[in-house]
């Protein structure tokens, strides 16, 4: 598909991807209005309905995209690795990641029209915190539709609940969702270690489990679900849309969306010439060295990295809308064009919007970019 950009000028690689604070700016209104109320970011004279082609942009990852046929280990009785897609998609419908009857915590000063609280419920025997949403007023007849929302990397030890995405959760509380930020195992005041975005299944369990708590809810229609992720909250929100049916769109910002080769071999900053050494970080070599020692590279074994790769799985994916800056420092845009690139080969409904300039978090064009994520789920979710 053709790219959607608007002409207007503006985390951390892997699980350890210093990802800049996405903090609602400041007013000095009132401390409720200071944490409540999104900044109006309505650009002028946006012309959304002509693609303009990203200029000086990364060209997408030509990778190629195998057949989805997990590798059996060597033994009498062979096993998927726990990170195979098929692996998690049986398990989670082995009901293993069922939930658990929503806590309120703590209950929070309200929004313009609806209510704050921090709640919490369990996710394989954590206690998982979480920012919690609900419209006021009378409810639809099937209760309201429901946006979960993943973040992306903060450092576990710093993350607090209220704190980042704050105008970006209220956006879609606004328009009549109920919203769930997940405080990732080992986020915050959250039970459980920390172990990454990529190189374990623990906060994809922790947000379906989330997901299915808040469906438990009296408020919630648990058939109109939405999924919002960001960076590495991107790819936790693939993997989940490609593990159940449950969720009927999602929506994607500066994603790492990439196939698990591309996360080793490709992720590297702008203006890096594409075969350049990776810039790995510590924190993520674990895994990846794990993983090569015991599978082989992707070359050497591209089944298994086909396996455990999301990509190789989107042939039904539901609805999926993508944003991502060309000036991403964190996140290559070439990520989002593949798996662009990806969608459209199997035929799959989908968006992808450039911003020209633009930075990993959106900052210079968040108000329209917002407005099309909401405008997606209104369409496909509400």
């Amino acid at each position: 598909m053709k790219y959607k950009t608007i002409p207007l000028a503006i985390a951390m690689a892997l699980s350890a991807c210093a990802i800049a604070p996405m903090v609602a700016p400041q007013s000095t209104a009132s401390p409720l209005q200071s944490t409540l109320t999104p900044p109006t970011f309505v650009p002028t004279a946006v012309n959304t309905n002509t693609p303009i082609p990203p200029t000086n942009t990364p060209a997408p990852i030509n990778t190629p995209f195998p057949t989805a046929t997990p590798s059996p280990v060597p033994t009498a009785t062979p096993t998927l690795h726990p990170l195979s897609i098929a692996a998690f998609k049986a398990r989670d419908a082995a009901k293993e990641f069922a939930g658990s009857n929503l806590v309120i915590e703590q209950t929070l000063p309200a929004g313009a029209n609806y209510s704050r609280a921090i709640a919490s419920y369990k996710s394989e025997g954590n206690k998982i915190y979480g920012l919690l949403t609900i419209p006021n007023g009378e409810k639809p007849a099937t209760g309201w539709p429901i946006v979960i929302f993943n973040h992306g990397f903060i450092p576990p030890t710093v993350y607090r609940t209220t704190e980042r995405y704050v105008a970006y959760q209220d956006a879609f509380a606004r328009a009549g969702y109920i919203t769930f930020k997940s405080d990732y195992r080992g986020h915050g005041s959250s039970e459980g270690t920390s172990g990454g975005g990529y190189g374990s299944n623990d906060y994809t369990i922790d947000v379906l489990n989330g997901m299915r708590s808040v469906q438990r809810l009296k408020e919630a229609d648990p058939k109109r679900v939405g999924f919002w992720g960001h960076s590495m909250g991107g790819a936790i929100t693939l993997r989940a849309l490609v593990t159940t049916n449950e969720i009927k769109a999602g929506v994607i910002w500066a994603g790492v969306v990439a196939s698990y080769p591309d996360l080793i071999y490709r992720w590297t900053r702008p203006g890096v010439a594409p075969n350049a050494t990776p810039n790995v970080p510590n924190a993520a070599r674990s895994w990846r060295n794990s993983l090569i020692a015991n599978y082989g590279t992707p070359e050497q074994n591209p089944a298994f990295w086909a396996s455990i790769s999301a990509n190789s799985f989107i042939s039904n994916v539901v609805p999926i809308q993508m944003h991502h800056g060309t000036n991403d420092a964190d996140v290559p845009l070439a990520f989002s064009q593949t798996l662009d690139d990806q969608l459209k080969a199997a035929g799959r409904t989908h968006e992808l919007f450039v911003y020209p300039g633009d930075d990993h978090n959106l900052g210079q064009n968040i108000g329209v970019a917002l407005q099309r994520s909401v405008a997606w789920f209104d369409k496909y979710v509400k």
